[in-house]
């Protein structure tokens, strides 16, 4: 057989929608995420709602005597990014924060303001943010005028350094050409000695006019940092995206963030992504996928038109048509964990009527012996001759000579053994008696299904597996890891015996592991739960052209003894 669950591997957008429907496994992450994205969207559009900006635009340039002069032109001398973290600075702010005399603090300036620079220019822009149209222009033009006040502050306070170190340098240079001017008067013109005094008078006259001309250039520098092109006037709308465009922005981010989330927890979950998995892990087909709540229903092929009784016939059609199983049918049905115990049960109750309805004669062993319960949840009778075996000679109790009879409805009715608690549940289960009952299976027209307890819990299917031989694993796709298929294969295989398929079922949320509450595995000495009543088959049917037949519904003597009269 082939799994039809298994994508091919060059269909690409098969696999997409496959990853996707995984992806909406975690349906609750990605609502997570598209709510704190909403939330996020919805406070940043009511905090701007009330935010106003305003702009003032400033050319920068350096000191200069002639602006006009291409040789000194401000592009070559000035930093742009240094002027930007200067008008940046809590100085600028603080000098705002005082020419603004209205109490607004430099540490409010400093986190409303933004300096941009656009590009290929000299332009500083001046962005301030307030909670009103006038803050914000005073705001922008106080932090514009400030930054050229301290600008202008520095480039003042550098010349005036400057002109100071040239006046020290002067002033020992004038008293030393006082000094020569001196000595020359009282020589005598036309000497050796005049001539050279007289060299050095001309060479400090020349020192000290080059630094004087140097003073005099400082002094007569231009100190303004730059010219306001722009001031900046009381915006007409409010700076924010508005309430919509924001929630729009934070439900996109949300989306995003939640199938970011989703696809991380699905790279690290260890469970089975899908049936595909499944049928990888246990080298097998999946047989079937039950639906929703179908898990617990016990015997579902008695309900006319069910979803999942069709599920139920194909699973049994797909095994019947196994050339394994055709050739030996014995059948083992087993949970991968407690948490599907409950689903097993169902498994094997159900394919065992789907059996019967084909005409067989099935027997239904339930090899459960450490809780057995099945007898007390179906509706048996006394069991009718042909499966009946030699007196125990383990003493052991189980199986019985007898099995009894399960009425399965419509689709007819199957013998069961039932399963009891023994003192030695490992010698029961590989005593000749339970051999020679599945052996049974090789006359004409039989079928044995064994229902055994999860493998991950006991080894008791593990001791069935060399009679059996042929094995269907029941999982929950919640529940068991990839890696614990991958482990029940490889015991079943090293038992001697053949995987033929999983059946898998899905009825949601995260059961609690190894045997909790709500797993389907009863502890010891508790009592069986009452048998589940039949529903009976409709009274009226429909056919496929649209007229209507009347069926018969048999009647069971305990209807006739409690007097339903339906």
């Amino acid at each position: 057989m082939t799994d039809s669950h298994v994508s091919p591997a060059g269909d690409e957008p098969e696999l997409l929608r496959d990853q996707f429907r995984q992806l909406l496994r975690y349906r609750w992450l990605i609502g997570g995420g598209i709510g704190i994205g909403l939330i996020g969207g919805a406070y940043l559009g009511i905090t701007s709602a009330d935010s106003y900006a305003a702009n003032s635009d400033i050319v920068v340039r350096t000191p200069t005597t002639n602006p006009f002069d291409s040789s000194t032109a401000p592009d070559k001398s000035v930093n742009m990014n240094t002027e930007r973290q200067t008008a940046l600075s809590t100085n600028v702010a603080q000098i705002a924060a005082k020419k603004l005399k209205d109490g607004t603090s430099a540490r409010t300036l400093k986190k409303g303001l933004q300096v941009t620079t656009p590009p290929q220019s000299l332009t500083l822009r001046f962005t301030y943010t307030a909670d009103s149209p006038e803050a914000a222009a005073r705001g922008a033009n106080a932090l514009a005028d400030a930054y050229l006040t301290a600008s202008e502050k520095k480039w003042s306070d550098l010349r005036d350094s400057m002109v100071a170190r040239l006046k020290k340098q002067i002033d020992p240079l004038g008293k030393q050409q006082n000094e020569l001017a001196q000595q020359l008067d009282s020589m005598t013109k036309g000497t050796s000695a005049y001539d050279a005094q007289q060299t050095a008078n001309v060479n400090l006259k020349s020192r000290i006019s080059t630094l004087q001309n140097q003073r005099d250039t400082l002094m007569g520098l231009d100190m303004a940092a730059g010219s306001v092109t722009q001031e900046a006037t009381p915006p007409t709308g409010s700076d924010g995206l508005g309430l919509v465009i924001s929630l729009a922005l934070g439900g996109a981010f949300g989306i995003a963030f939640g199938l970011l989330a989703a696809w991380v927890r699905l790279v690290f979950d260890p469970s089975p992504r899908s049936t595909g998995d499944v049928a990888r892990a246990v080298r097998a087909p999946v047989l079937g996928s039950l639906p929703r709540g179908a898990a617990k229903s016990l015997l579902a092929v008695d309900q006319t038109g069910s979803r999942t009784a069709e599920e139920y016939r194909s699973i049994a059609f797909r095994l019947a048509y196994d050339a394994r199983f055709a050739d030996r049918r014995r059948l083992l049905v087993v949970a991968a964990r407690d948490a599907s115990a409950e689903a097993a049960t169902s498994v094997a109750t159900n394919l065992a009527a789907s059996f019967a309805e084909t005409g067989k004669d099935v027997l239904l062993v339930e090899a459960d012996l450490r809780a057995p319960g099945l007898s007390a949840r179906l509706h048996t009778s006394a069991g009718r001759p042909g499966w009946s075996l030699p007196a125990d000679s383990d003493d052991n109790g189980w199986p019985g000579t007898r099995p009894l009879t399960v009425d399965a409805g419509e689709a007819g009715s199957f013998d069961l053994v039932a399963g009891q608690r023994v003192r030695n549940v490992a010698r029961a289960l590989t005593s000749s008696r339970t051999t020679r009952l599945i052996e049974d299976a090789d006359e004409n027209g039989s079928t044995v299904v064994v229902l055994a307890p999860p493998v991950l819990s006991y080894a008791d299917a593990l001791a069935l597996v060399d009679r059996v031989d042929g094995v269907v694993i029941v999982c929950d796709l919640r529940s068991v890891h990839r890696t614990e298929l991958v482990r029940i294969r490889e015991l079943i295989v090293g038992a001697g015996g053949t995987v033929l398929g999983a059946v898998t079922h899905d009825e949601g949320g995260h059961p609690t592991r190894g045997g909790a509450k709500g797993t389907g595995h009863r502890a010891a000495g508790s009592e069986p739960p009452p048998p589940a009543p039949r529903p009976a088959p409709p009274v009226e049917q429909r056919l496929g052209d649209g007229t209507e037949t009347v069926t018969l519904r048999q009647l069971r003597p305990e209807d006739l003894r409690t007097g339903d009269k339906r």
